[in-house]
């Protein structure tokens, strides 16, 4: 029997989950920590969310137009930074912040680069570098306690986060407290002060797990992230015990949504480790010998730019190739 061959343009295998689907499900993971912001830090935290979320939006669908491009602010790609851009900001910052750090995120590090898939660092981070840099004071002060009162542990301070107060009040009696049991059950449910998404590791393993069965995350960059910064804390002079710097500041945040990032990170096996390796040493290095008390964002933003030299460096060899004389 006489049987028609067709031959199509590559790719020939195909997959039923899209770009929407991926980018919806990170919406739903991010959703836990979006409501422990709210719980801890009061309705402003979701009205600094809801900002930086319809700024995105719109900001997206202005710039697509202005260029010519297809519409797609349905996709949940611009809600995700949005999100992202809040978490990264503390609750007391004036309500224009968030919508400044969407513009910065989506016009300058995304739409002018291409879109969705030709920006070559993390949108939100780099937002955040932004508005660190611009406006220090505000990004970097504005702290807030937690509903119930407690920050780090201390009933008086109001003003700090955990990893600021070993720059501020490097004292014995501060370690050894923030080492203690009750200070790392802050950390880890989210009691402390810090910036709106990162302070529950909780809620933020929570969505990780939900990604992680959906088989949207790959484990290996977080595990080499987290574990390179556990490992470091025990052989540098920290005097800090592993669980603090791992629930501490935005490991958590950075390790899990914004360090694994499809656009910013390895596409190869072996160049995730080395993604994940780099940023744990680069954030360790920070927090301990760098004027600024977190590390995580600056660690993620310089390995986003060696991404594509470790692509090059790790990229298996295709069978039958052979070597350039």
């Amino acid at each position: 029997m006489h049987k028609e061959l067709y031959v199509s343009v590559s790719p020939h295998l195909r997959s039923r989950i899209s770009i929407q689907t991926i980018m919806w499900s990170v919406v739903i993971a991010l959703i836990p920590a979006l409501i422990g912001s709210v719980y801890f830090f009061g309705y402003r935290a979701l009205l600094i969310n809801g900002l930086a979320i319809v700024s995105a939006l719109g900001f997206e669908l202005v710039t697509q137009k202005l260029f010519g491009r297809r519409i797609t602010v349905t996709d949940g790609s611009a809600v995700i930074t949005g999100m992202l851009v809040a978490f990264n900001l503390p609750p007391g910052v004036p309500l224009w912040i968030p919508i400044i750090g969407s513009a910065f995120a989506i016009i300058i590090v995304k739409q002018i680069f291409g879109g969705l898939g030709y920006n070559f660092v993390n949108p939100a981070l780099a937002a955040r570098a932004f508005l660190v840099i611009s406006w220090p004071q505000l990004i970097t002060a504005n702290w807030l306690p937690p509903q119930s009162g407690f920050l780090a542990g201390y009933d008086a301070v109001t003003q700090a986060t955990p990893l600021s107060l070993i720059k501020t009040i490097p004292d014995i009696s501060v370690i050894q407290n923030l080492n203690s049991w009750p200070v790392l059950k802050n950390l880890m449910l989210g009691n402390v002060g810090g910036c709106l998404g990162e302070t529950s590791a909780v809620l933020l393993l929570i969505g990780a797990i939900y990604l992680l069965i959906r088989g949207f995350v790959n484990y290996r960059i977080p595990l080499a992230y987290i574990g390179t910064v556990a490992l470091l804390s025990l052989i540098l002079p920290t005097k800090l015990s592993p669980l603090f710097h791992i629930f501490s500041g935005g490991l958590m945040l950075g390790a899990l949504f914004m360090a694994t990032d499809y656009v910013t990170s390895p596409l190869t096996t072996q160049g995730k480790w080395i993604f994940g390796i780099g940023c744990g040493v680069l954030t360790m290095l920070i927090r301990l010998w760098g004027g600024y008390p977190e590390g995580v964002s600056y660690s993620i933003l310089l390995m986003n730019v060696a991404t594509p030299l470790i692509d090059r460096y790790t990229r298996p060899k295709i069978f039958g190739e052979t070597k350039k004389q």
